[in-house]
């Protein structure tokens, strides 16, 4: 049993390192709860649902450039490219599983776990040869460090102007990694002392049009998966890493890192279990307005043209999603404003929705600068317990109406059914694929008996591009 299963609270950080390594090295040989291994699963569904559509953006092709001509190997699939070595395959995926924004995240470490894990992970096991019992353990070590480690430093890290999914996936898919590799608890300290040197992400991209937001996971699985080789190769790395002087702690979350938050029930109480996925493709803080203006549409049967103005109230976090100026897909995805005008047009909120028709519209336009976006004390006080938003619009015949969404649909509270993840994968991949493949996909990768899933997948971008 780890140091942390035993330890069931923690307050200090001293041996925070320690307790984190003895429970990567345990959970390799541990038998995976069933609701664990099921929810991985999903995951590994909804993550393809993300990377296949993702892989066709601008930005990953340019990314792939760069991967052909730097990365060369033939070890892992990089989707949508071919093989390359496992650093390429990481650094590509994971840039194409956020290059679309309808990755999943959970919410107590404002992360998105599954964009770093899966990249990072699958690409080593591929590299490795790993067999598919291995890799789901694996994949559970790091979306769990992730999910973990961010919620510790949360909101601190965002404060200091980091960006949780970079700053805390390297470190998580760096545990992940290990297990792949058999790391003992010396080699493990020194994978994670490196890859701390590698964690960073700034915020500086919002409301910027700046296209490195979607590469930051893909940085961060690359530099997981390197972490790893490098110490397997005898590169060292500062031992005791999250509680050392000028370590993890000191210098992203100093003064707001709960080291309970990481360690409390660590090997029994599996908080990936609660981790979201998205019905839309955009940040998740823009999830709960969009729900309570549906929800609106629905009730009162209004449209764009009915509506004056509007008020958003919400979390300090979420409010400064506020641009009403969008001038790329990234800004649109970025904005409450634009997202309450387009679902105001539109009948779903889909990707055309933040397409460029869309973004052109006049009439969005002009109403998502008459989007007031305030930050709320009470919604501050349920952040990140709930995810709260509350909707008040301005009718032109003079009625107000509104509508307050606790918990966004995908959260845990509020579930999407296997069924569903299904279909939005179904729905996201079968323009790449064909819809007939794309089925066929879904089915294998629900089974997951072996890691040529991955390569077919490949296979099938590239014969259908």
């Amino acid at each position: 049993m780890s140091t942390a299963a035993q330890t069931p609270t923690a307050t200090s950080l001293d041996g925070a390192t320690d307790a984190l390594v003895s429970w990567v090295i345990d959970s390799a040989t541990a038998e995976l709860p069933a609701a664990v291994e099921h929810h991985i699963r999903r995951l590994l569904v909804d993550y393809m649902a993300a990377v296949v559509p993702g892989s066709t953006t601008g930005v990953s092709r340019a990314v792939a450039g760069h991967v052909a001509a730097t990365y060369g190997g033939q070890r892992a699939t990089a989707i949508g490219l071919g093989r390359v070595s496992a650093p390429g395959a990481a650094l590509l995926n994971g840039t194409s599983c956020h290059s679309l924004e309808v990755d999943d995240g959970y919410t107590p470490g404002s992360v998105h776990p599954s964009s770093v894990a899966f990249p990072a992970v699958l690409a080593a096991a591929e590299a490795l040869g790993s067999d598919t019992v291995t890799t789901t353990r694996a994949l559970a070590v790091a979306l769990e460090a992730i999910a973990r480690l961010a919620a510790a430093g949360h909101p601190t890290t965002w404060r200091n102007h980091f960006h949780n999914t970079p700053l805390a996936g390297v470190i998580g898919a760096t545990c992940g990694v290990a297990v792949l590799h058999g790391l003992d608890a010396d080699r493990l300290h020194d994978a994670l002392g490196i890859a701390a040197s590698h964690a960073g992400g700034l915020f500086a991209f919002l409301g910027k049009s700046a296209e490195v937001k979607r590469v930051h996971p893909g940085k961060a699985a690359r530099d997981a998966v390197a972490s790893v080789e490098l110490a397997v190769a005898g590169v060292t790395g500062p031992r005791a890493i999250l509680e050392t002087p000028h370590g993890y702690v000191d210098a992203f979350a100093a003064g707001g890192f709960d080291v309970g938050v990481l360690l409390d029930g660590l090997g029994q109480d599996w908080v990936v279990l609660n981790s979201y996925v998205k019905p839309y493709p955009s940040c998740r803080h823009l999830h709960g307005p969009l729900d309570a203006v549906l929800a609106l549409r629905a009730e009162h049967g209004i449209g764009l043209d009915d509506v004056a103005g509007a008020t958003v109230r919400t979390y300090t976090v979420a409010s400064h999603h506020a641009a009403t100026v969008v001038d790329s897909l990234l800004d649109a995805q970025m904005s409450i404003p634009f997202a309450l005008a387009t679902a105001l047009v539109h009948d779903e909120v889909g990707l055309t929705e933040f397409g460029e028709p869309a973004r052109g519209d006049r009439r969005i336009r002009d109403f998502a600068t008459r989007v007031e976006v305030v930050a709320d004390e009470q919604s501050d006080w349920e952040y990140p317990r709930l995810r709260p938003a509350s909707v008040e619009l301005r009718l032109r015949d003079g009625r107000v109406v509104s509508h307050r969404v606790d918990l966004p649909y995908g959260e845990p509270g509020n579930p999407v059914s296997d069924a569903e993840m299904t279909a939005k994968f179904v729905r996201l991949a079968a323009p790449v694929l064909g819809a007939q493949a794309a089925e066929k996909l879904a089915v294998d990768l629900w089974a997951f008996e072996t890691l040529d899933v991955i390569a077919r997948t490949d296979l099938s971008v590239r014969e259908a591009s």
